[in-house]
């Protein structure tokens, strides 16, 4: 007890900011009594104060799980501070109570990347503005982060669009928070705007002292960056980069960001190898402080794209290989597709793209389900026009997936994006059949599933809702009804419900039919006779041919260009030498050989005749002559003349 008054006359004679002071009395308790609860207690606040996380873990881990169960908010905040934010989460949820332990839990769960978790306990948290005083600016703060946190995660079951109120452009960080949103949903434009908005309430904050000032402008300026090397607008990059100035104290994940962008920035004008080095300079995030996995995976991206630059293409090949070793196959994981193209692109680099594309389809019969390496052979073919390939190589890729029996092969290749990659060039060619069928397949395998793609099952219903087909149009009351009672304010959802049950069961849908808005309701100001006085408005292909019309250049008729082009007959030729007078030879057109007239060069038939036959009388004389002749023959083809080569006749 003596220890405790002892204690609390040193807190007394302190400041509440004095924690040096706070920790010394602390530690002059603990040499009293080391099993002082409430000095170790008052301790771990003391080191949380001035920064110093792992010391503040180590007292509570020392300490054992009396002085954890007293102050658990302090334990998740610990582990929180020290990277540990699993278990930070863990404790905040199971072992603390009240709202600061909330936040403790969401801010992990946000940095752990489990968004969905975080956003629900902020909503748990949510409250009027008068109950909750300057926590209800904190909590608008951190929903904001959440949100544009969910969005650049492309997670599919994010609500509808969230629009920036007038109370979130009146703080520069909603504001910001709002533009990191916008830029994340890809309207750079407004992500821009906001990015201005928030750069103007943090220069002229009262709030703020200098060095605050130029700690909080910095992420802002390097999100300003972005966005203008996004929308290629280099001069301006260039002038914002150096504005960037980057402190000892700075982050090390915001040194890392502001570093890649300014390097990006500088891409066109500077060596190669410069960029290189300079980009492996930079320091590494660590603990709490680490990158997100969005922004980690465009620096690893970025590495890769620094590599080939430099020719370091066998090293690419080397890592990505590697590590795509070390990743589920077949993925869908974007980091895995990115690693599957460079890869793919150290492979071919300095190549053509048909080259290219050989030896693409050789790598691909290795590895036939590389979903990153099939999509970018899609994209050469559809770059060089080649529809057709890009849609054999993908559908190759799917029926491999589809004939397996596992799982994982199986949601591969009813993968919402996969599947859209298909429907997408199956219209390109105007495939419809092919869409319906596709569509009508994915939606029967996710009916099945417990997570269910709401925008799939969405283009599925509304696809089979035109088909002729009544198990097609069955597919699509069922879908449209499954839409229609997980979200009864969809419009889209009620007009789908309300047409696929329309003509065979009106009754059923006459509640919801009535909630339609009716047709004399969306055309009241729409001008029938002026619409039909306008025409209907032609299409370029169409404008294209009326121009070519009236510039006389008209084109052949269907019917034209299909019949036969008829042969030309050329003009008779006579022999120089022709006489009319005279008749023609009869067997002129015989070789010449086989005519009457032929007569062979050389002895007589008579005479040759005679020499074959046997008992004819031997002419020395002549063997003698015709031995000395060939004698001299080969004689002569020995001499100096042998060099000549003999000319080649006419042909």
């Amino acid at each position: 007890m003596a220890a405790v008054q002892s204690l609390s006359q040193l807190l007394q004679k302190s400041s509440i900011e004095e924690h040096e002071n706070v920790l010394k009395a602390c530690n002059a308790a603990l040499k009293k009594s080391k099993t002082d609860l409430q000095a170790q207690h008052a301790k771990v606040v003391a080191l949380l104060k001035l920064d110093r996380y792992e010391d503040a873990l180590r007292v509570l881990e020392e300490s054992g799980d009396a002085l954890k169960g007293k102050a658990p908010v302090e334990y998740a905040y610990a582990l929180y501070k020290c990277g540990q934010l699993s278990e930070a989460a863990k404790v905040a949820e199971s072992q603390a109570t009240g709202r600061g332990a909330r936040h403790v839990e969401a801010q992990a769960n946000y940095r752990s990347e489990n968004f969905a978790t975080a956003a629900r306990v902020y909503e748990s948290l949510a409250g009027d503005e008068a109950e909750l005083g300057n926590e209800y600016n904190d909590l608008r703060i951190n929903t904001w982060a959440v949100y544009a946190q969910r969005l650049w995660q492309r997670q599919g079951d994010m609500p509808q669009i969230r629009k920036p109120t007038r109370d979130d452009l009146e703080a520069f960080e909603t504001a910001y928070n709002a533009a990191c949103a916008s830029i994340a949903r890809g309207d750079l434009k407004q992500g821009e705007i906001l990015l201005k908005r928030a750069k103007e309430l943090c220069k002229t904050s009262e709030y703020l002292s200098p060095e605050e000032k130029a700690s909080e402008l910095l992420p802002i300026t390097i999100q300003q960056l972005y966005t203008q090397l996004r929308q290629g607008n280099l001069k301006n990059a260039e002038e914002l980069a150096q504005e960037i100035s980057v402190s000892e104290n700075t982050e090390l994940s915001t040194k890392k960001i502001a570093q890649n962008n300014i390097l990006l920035s500088q891409k066109q004008n500077t060596n190669p190898y410069k960029l290189y080095k300079l980009f492996h300079d930079a320091p590494e995030p660590r603990d709490s402080d680490k990158l997100f996995k969005f922004q980690s995976s465009a620096i690893e991206a970025n590495s890769h794209a620094l590599d080939l630059d430099v020719q370091k293409s066998d090293g690419v090949i080397r890592s990505t290989t590697k590590a795509l070793a070390q990743r589920p196959y077949p993925s869908v994981d974007p980091d895995d597709s990115i690693l599957s193209i460079y890869n793919a692109a150290a492979q071919v680099q300095g190549k053509t793209t048909q080259q290219a594309i050989q030896e693409l389809r050789t790598l691909l019969a290795r590895r036939p389900k590389d979903i990153g390496l099939v999509l970018i052979i899609v994209q050469l073919y559809v770059g060089e026009g080649n529809t057709t390939s890009a849609i054999n190589v993908l559908e190759s890729a799917v029926r491999l997936l589809e004939e397996s029996i596992s799982e994982a092969d199986q949601e591969v290749r009813f993968n919402p994006g996969l599947i859209s990659v298909l429907i997408s060039l199956y219209r390109q060619e105007g495939r419809k059949a092919h869409v319906k069928a596709e569509l009508a397949k994915a939606a029967s395998y996710w009916r099945q599933q417990s997570k269910q793609p709401t925008s799939l099952l969405r283009a599925a219903a509304s696809s089979l809702l035109h088909s002729s087909n009544p198990t097609d149009l069955a597919i699509s009351q069922d879908l449209f009804t499954t839409i229609h009672t997980k979200n009864p304010g969809d419009k889209f959802a009620i007009a789908g419900y309300v047409a696929s049950y329309a003509t065979m069961d009106l009754a059923k849908v006459k509640k919801e039919l009535d909630i339609l808005p009716k047709v004399s309701d969306l055309v009241p100001d729409v001008d029938v006779t002026a619409l039909e006085n306008a025409g209907v408005p032609q299409s370029q292909a169409s404008l294209a041919h009326n121009a070519a019309v009236l510039a006389g250049a008209r084109k052949r008729a269907a019917k034209d260009q299909n019949a036969r082009a008829k042969k030309r007959i050329r003009k008779s030729r006579l022999p120089k030498d022709y006489d009319p007078s005279k008749t023609a030879d009869a067997e002129r057109w015989l070789p010449l050989r086989d005519r009457s007239t032929y007569r062979p060069k050389g002895k007589k038939g008579k005479q040759r005749a005679a020499e074959r036959t046997q008992g004819f009388v031997v002419n020395e004389k002549s063997e003698d002559s015709a031995a000395a002749s060939v004698g001299q023959q080969q004689k002569t083809a020995g001499g100096g003349n042998a060099s000549k080569k003999k000319k080649k006749g006419k042909r």
